[in-house]
């Protein structure tokens, strides 16, 4: 892996150059092995905050954690092309627009026991630009060479705040062309439902059952983007345990290696149905 700057990033991506890196500032990495229709993401799989804001913070490392999604780059990182956060949601969320992205509370807490400084905002927003700046460029590029694309916008979320049974996985559509899209989705819903998932887990799949998808993530791309779907797409803290901080690899290992095949057949089936469109 690189260590690069966003300037040199959007060069490689212009030129169409296979590369593994890192941001210059260790906000989020990007990894294109090659150039094909899909991309996968994980916004908020970065557990990283910056130090200077350590002791205004009134959230403990375990909050802060408690609210990411862990795993959500392993679980898709053999693919092609994986761009990934690695700063923490609570310094500022990339899943949020601009104006909204550093949380004043976060989950009916108070999250800085002083409002946060002119410079220190701006330190947080240059990297939220930045990370966009470069998907700007990437999907451009993409749908320049190929003409359709599809990303899958991997999340987590936590079950034990519901009252109610709640589905393995959740894909949110209110915000992308179910019209043009919608038989596609239904294909990546009932593909994840046939995951094999250790300790007889259930591998149940909804759409729009507990999040739509009105991530800032998805409307940018789907925004600027004609040719572009986002797949919001997210597990149930099936492979943690959400109260005591635990990973159980074996599942996160399950989950990835069956979304080596079930990403790549869904993206190809993708393709050939739309490609036509552009």
């Amino acid at each position: 892996m690189q260590r690069l700057s966003v300037s040199e990033i959007l060069r490689k991506i212009e030129a169409e150059n296979c590369f593994e890196a890192v941001v210059e500032d260790y906000s989020f990495t990007l990894k294109i092995d090659s150039y094909v229709p899909y991309v996968c993401g994980a916004v908020h799989d970065g557990h990283q905050f910056r130090k200077e804001l350590w002791d205004n913070c009134l959230h403990t490392e375990y909050d802060r954690w408690f609210e990411e999604d862990p795993c959500t780059k392993e679980f898709v990182k053999t693919h092609p092309i994986v761009i990934a956060g690695c700063d923490s949601r609570f310094e500022y969320d990339l899943n949020r627009d601009p104006e909204n992205a550093i949380y004043e509370d976060a989950w009916g807490k108070k999250l800085w026991k002083e409002p946060l400084t002119y410079t220190e905002r701006k330190i947080s927003m240059d990297k939220h630009r930045a990370f966009y700046q470069v998907v700007n460029k990437l999907v451009a590029k993409l749908e320049e060479k190929f003409g359709v694309v599809v990303v899958y916008d991997m999340h987590s979320y936590n079950w034990r705040r519901w009252d109610r049974e709640v589905p393995v996985i959740n894909l949110g559509t209110a915000n992308i062309d179910n019209d043009r899209f919608g038989d596609i989705v239904e294909y990546w819903r009932q593909s994840l439902s046939e995951l094999q998932l250790p300790h007889k887990i259930e591998a149940t799949s909804k759409i729009n059952d507990t999040f739509q998808g009105n991530g800032y993530f998805l409307k940018y791309i789907t925004q600027n983007f004609k040719n572009t779907l986002v797949l919001a797409t997210e597990f149930k803290k099936i492979y943690c345990d959400e109260l005591s901080e635990v990973i159980y690899p074996e599942v996160v290992s399950a989950i990835e290696q069956q979304l080596q095949q079930k990403v790549k057949q869904h993206a190809e089936a993708f393709y050939k149905a739309h490609s036509k469109d552009s």
